[in-house]
């Protein structure tokens, strides 16, 4: 499992000119079943995101392809985990 932190960056100002193909990257995720939850960082420092089904490996080309990421308005971080227990409701995350 991973966790994608998005942290606005030097051409932030850029991102309402790249935003359909940031949500359309968004959507190729959830399609692929790769991205479980989106969401913003507070107080408007970026975005995050929580992913599984995928080597490092792939998950960084995948995050390259993000435009907002390839413009630089985003700077990406991967953090991966290694889920050892969860709440029932999580437990396909333990596979």
């Amino acid at each position: 499992m991973f966790i994608i932190l998005l942290k606005f960056s030097v051409n932030k100002e850029n991102a309402g000119q790249f935003m359909d193909a940031h949500k359309a990257w968004i959507k190729q995720g959830f399609d692929e079943d790769v991205f479980l939850m989106v969401g913003s960082l507070k107080p408007g420092v970026g975005g995050v995101v929580l992913a599984h089904k995928s080597s490092l490996e792939d998950l960084e080309q995948r995050v390259e392809e993000d435009p907002f990421v390839a413009e630089k308005i985003v700077s990406a971080e991967i953090l991966e985990i290694d889920p050892a227990k969860a709440d029932d409701r999580l437990s396909f995350l333990l596979n």
